[in-house]
């Protein structure tokens, strides 16, 4: 996702979830791919904050420098508070799914790199 992507938000797809005085102390966009990457491992708060400071993987996905020190687990309840607000975590969706279509094969130029293959090894 993020080398095709630059990852699935940017941080002005969360403009209106703060005050207009202050800006976000972390990145919105980091903080809802590691809520992702959660649900998809099924961590706890503290294993997903733990990771986020420990896995070369998790700093990738969310462009983050290998020396970053992450944040305190309880970022992500806050977060998650704010995405429950509304249709916020509907209108993500929705942005998400508009950004992968528009990055699907045959929507633009693909670098044969990129292509993946269910079975490494056996054919493209």
């Amino acid at each position: 996702m993020r080398d095709r992507l630059d990852g699935l938000w940017r941080d002005e797809d969360f403009a209106d979830w703060y005050p207009r005085d202050g800006r976000p102390g972390l990145s919105p966009a980091q903080l809802a791919t590691v809520c992702v990457l959660q649900f998809l491992l099924g961590l706890s708060d503290r294993r997903a904050a733990e990771a986020v400071r420990c896995r070369i993987d998790f700093k990738y996905a969310m462009a983050m420098e290998l020396d970053d020190p992450g944040f305190h687990h309880s970022v992500l309840a806050d977060f998650r508070d704010r995405l429950a607000e509304g249709d916020r975590a509907d209108r993500l969706l929705d942005l998400a799914l508009a950004r992968l279509k528009e990055a699907r094969p045959g929507t633009r130029a693909h670098h044969p790199a990129h292509r993946f293959h269910p079975c490494p090894g056996r054919g493209a």
